[in-house]
């Protein structure tokens, strides 16, 4: 199993930052980027062969490829994504398929959690897709909100859903086991050949809709955010400061 991280996003609400770094190597806790909070979380749970999407200021990382290695303890293998600056992230996940086919661990690169989000998706993984879910936090329209049935198993994974209906919100931490590797991959390519502006989560929810199995593990109540804008980059600097 090797550690998998979504790298290629511009954030362009983060700028002047993202002027000329990816969203994904902002700072948030002194020299401390986004990408080593998720590389020290990956090595930390034992995964230190690490796969990373690249596109937008993609030399940006190669530059620090030698550092981040050092750093961390982790072997990187970067993947570019030409299109990251016109097609959204199932296009992303899907280039990554022939290294998640052994099984991953994968985070989102704009992502800053504690290490205890891959420590229990590792404790709870099963034969399929596994879901980092937050049961605890209040929702809004713009989470990516989750819903399972009865058995456990995803039946709904969107934005665009009432948060009252809502069992939780996907944090953007997965882990992928092999044996669901190739028909997530096959998921995913009919996601975004079908319209390229489609979330990988919206891969997921093909992936359910085809019989895949797909469950999710609540987080409990821990600090993370997603740094989409200046509010929440403030909001990580805060919370990655405690781990």
């Amino acid at each position: 199993m090797i550690g998998l991280v979504l790298a290629a996003g511009a954030g362009r609400r983060l700028r002047p930052y993202t002027d000329t770094l990816p969203k994904t190597l902002v700072p948030v806790d002194g020299p401390t980027t986004i990408l080593d909070i998720g590389l020290g979380n990956l090595a930390a749970a034992g995964l230190t062969d690490v796969v990373v999407v690249v596109g937008y200021a993609a030399d940006a990382v190669r530059s620090r490829q030698a550092d981040l290695e050092d750093r961390h303890g982790v072997k990187l293998t970067l993947v570019p994504n030409d299109r990251a600056e016109e097609w959204n992230n199932a296009y992303s996940l899907w280039l990554a398929r022939d290294h998640f086919a052994a099984g991953a661990l994968l985070v989102n690169g704009d992502t800053v959690h504690p290490a205890s989000v891959e420590q229990t998706l590792l404790a709870r993984r099963g034969p399929g897709v596994l879901l980092a879910v937050d049961t605890v936090k209040k929702l809004a329209d713009e989470e990516m909100k989750v819903v399972f049935d009865g058995a456990g198993r995803l039946t709904r994974i969107t934005k665009l859903m009432d948060p009252a209906d809502a069992h939780g919100e996907y944090i953007g931490a997965t882990l992928i086991e092999a044996s669901a590797a190739a028909g997530l991959a096959d998921a995913l390519e009919a996601t975004w050949r079908r319209d390229p502006g489609r979330y990988y989560e919206d891969g997921y929810q093909e992936y359910a809709e085809r019989g895949g199995e797909v469950r999710g593990a609540p987080i409990g109540d821990v600090p993370w955010v997603e740094v989409d804008n200046h509010d929440d980059l403030a909001k990580a600097r805060e919370i990655a400061c405690r781990y």
